[in-house]
């Protein structure tokens, strides 16, 4: 196996740079119309992207214990090579695309995700606000695993795939030429993505490509000026809240819960779903049967 670079590393000096360079952008170039920074929010961004990288490296233990396993079971082996990084690169980015789909789908999973949409500003800082609990990723990515691919081949392309998101954490770029934005997740593409709009919600969950979003139908152009954040948002910058405040919810909802059929959709269905929804979504007929 080749050692691979440890490119999240290695784009520390520029994540630095670039987002230095952005808040100077909104001193000497402010647009009333964009967020930009506001200190608070920024320190409690950073600070979860700190608290990340600590619990990330507890988290991934067992991970690479499981990944590990089963690569020693499967028989298959993908080499590490100049035209098989490319396709690994390309898998990881679809098992992206459905992890990234499923943490807004199921509540239990968007608690971990709800952390990096929570913000109301939309900068590069914004792209550092990340979850503490982020052992919720990994089982989408075991195909990979049983196919052959390397755990590290797979982290290696994980890493490229959490950079190139960096840059697409602003406001400062409009729209890029025609051909990126058809192929390729663009600052516009994941605007949308972190808009509260009804519209909006739920939409490109690309990484590195979008396509995956136009094939699967949950692709949605920026049209409006997003309004960033949560449906409803935390009224607090405290870090430890911020992630999580999720949980707190949905521990509360189970307990509230009167059928352990409740309790458990409380942990699977969608963000917000509460039953009586369910409830008031069946039209009855005059005799009380389901129409």
């Amino acid at each position: 196996m080749p050692n691979l670079p440890d490119v999240v590393l290695w784009s520390i000096p520029a994540f630095v740079l670039l987002t230095v360079l952005e808040v100077v952008s909104y001193r000497f170039h402010p647009d009333e119309d964009e967020q930009g920074y506001a200190p608070k929010d920024t320190a409690t961004s950073l600070t979860m992207g700190l608290g990340s990288l600590l619990f990330d490296a507890g988290w991934k233990i067992p991970i690479v214990a499981v990944y590990s396993a089963l690569y020693e079971l499967t028989p298959l082996r993908v080499p590490v090579l100049w035209w098989t990084v490319p396709l690994m690169l390309l898998a990881q980015d679809f098992c992206y695309y459905w992890s990234h789909r499923g943490h807004h789908m199921i509540r239990v999973l968007w608690a971990c995700h709800v952390v990096h949409h929570s913000s109301r500003n939309y900068n590069l800082s914004t792209a550092l606000r990340q979850p503490w609990t982020g052992a919720t990723s990994w089982v989408f990515y075991l195909p990979m695993i049983a196919a052959g691919v390397h755990p590290a081949a797979l982290a290696f392309c994980s890493s490229v795939n959490l950079v190139y998101q960096f840059w697409i954490h602003t406001e400062r770029i409009d729209r890029l030429p025609r051909p990126v934005e058809y192929l390729f997740n663009t600052p516009s593409h994941h605007r949308v993505h972190h808009a509260s709009q009804g519209g909006y919600l739920d939409r490109n969950f690309g990484g590195i490509l979008i396509v995956f979003d136009r094939m699967f139908g949950s692709f949605t152009a920026e049209t409006v000026r997003p309004v960033y954040g949560l449906t409803k948002n935390l009224s607090t910058h405290n870090p430890l809240r911020v992630a999580t405040h999720e949980y707190a919810a949905i521990a509360r909802d189970v307990a509230a819960a009167r059928t352990w059929g409740d309790r458990f959709r409380h942990l699977t269905k969608g963000p917000g779903w509460q039953p009586d929804l369910d409830r008031t979504d069946r039209t009855e007929s005059p005799e009380g049967v389901p129409a």
